[in-house]
C-alpha cells in the first residue's frame, strides 16, 4: 500500500514541478532505477517532452497530489511509530507532514544534481557513497522529525543506518532486474506493462523503508537490554563485594 501511494501521489508531484521547471523527470528515474539505453527509451515514452501548462489542469493535479503526498507522510509516520512503539499523532501533524515533503522534494532536487557528478568524478563508488551518506541522513532526520522528537537522536542510527544499507541494495538489485522486466512488460502489455513495472519498484521502496524502520528498532532494543543487563550484573557484582 505504501509503494501504491508513492506511485499514486509522490511521482506525480514530481512529474507536476519538473514539468514546471521545464525538466526532464524521467531522466532521473531512469537514473535511480539504473535502466539500460532500451529502458530508459521506454519509460521516456510515457513523459510527454513538451508539457502543457494550463491553469486548471496544473492547480488541480497540485491540489491533489499535494494530499496524496500527505497521506504518505501519515503512512510512514504510522510505520515509525509502530516500529518504536510511540502513541499515534495522526493528522493533528499535518504542518509536519508538508514540511517533510518539502524536505523530500529538496532532497531529490539535490541528489539529481549530486549524483550524476559524483559518478563522472569517482565512478560508482563515489555515487554510491554519496547515496548512502545522503540516504541515511535523510531518514534519520526523517524518523526523528515524524515522531517529534520522541525518540533521541542516537537512538536512531541503527533505523537510518539499515535504511541506507537496504537502498544501496536496492539500487544494485534494480540495476539488474528492472531494465529487462520494463522491456518484456512494454512488449507484452503495452504501455501499462511499464506502469506495473514502476508499481513494482515504488513497492520495493516501502520494502526498503519498512525493513529498515523495524530492524533499526530491534537492533536499538536489543542494545538496551544488553546495557541494562551489564548494569545489573555490575551492581551485583558491586553489593556482592
Amino acid at each position: 500500500m505504501f509503494g501504491a501511494s508513492l506511485l499514486l501521489s509522490v511521482l506525480p508531484f514530481i512529474i507536476l514541478l519538473s514539468s514546471l521547471a521545464n525538466h526532464r523527470i524521467d531522466t532521473d528515474l531512469n537514473w535511480h532505477i539504473g535502466l539500460n539505453n532500451q529502458g530508459a527509451r521506454i519509460v521516456s515514452q510515457l513523459f510527454r517532452s513538451s508539457p502543457a501548462h494550463s491553469v486548471a489542469p496544473v492547480v488541480t493535479a497540485l491540489i491533489l497530489a499535494t494530499a496524496g503526498t500527505i497521506a504518505v507522510a501519515g503512512t510512514l509516520q504510522g510505520i515509525y511509530e509502530r516500529a518504536f512503539d510511540r502513541p499515534h499523532r495522526g493528522w493533528r501533524d499535518v504542518l509536519r507532514f508538508l514540511t517533510w515533503a518539502a524536505v523530500l522534494f529538496g532532497v531529490l532536487v539535490a541528489e539529481s544534481v549530486i549524483s550524476r557528478p559524483a559518478h563522472d568524478a569517482g565512478g560508482p563508488v563515489a555515487d554510491g557513497l554519496v547515496l548512502y551518506v545522503g540516504t541515511a541522513a535523510f531518514f534519520w532526520w526523517t524518523i526523528h522529525f515524524l515522531l517529534a522528537g520522541q525518540v533521541p537522536w542516537r537512538r536512531l542510527v541503527p533505523a537510518a543506518v539499515l535504511t541506507a544499507l537496504l537502498r544501496i541494495g536496492l539500487e544494485l538489485f534494480s540495476s539488474v532486474y528492472f531494465s529487462s522486466t520494463i522491456i518484456s512488460d512494454s512488449r507484452l502489455y503495452g504501455t501499462i506493462g511499464v506502469v506495473f513495472s514502476l508499481l513494482t519498484w515504488f513497492i520495493a521502496i516501502g520494502a526498503v523503508i519498512v525493513p529498515g524502520a523495524v530492524g533499526g528498532a530491534t537492533w536499538d532494543q536489543r542494545k538496551g537490554r544488553y546495557r541494562r543487563t551489564k548494569t545489573e550484573s555490575s551492581d551485583r557484582v558491586v553489593r556482592s563485594r
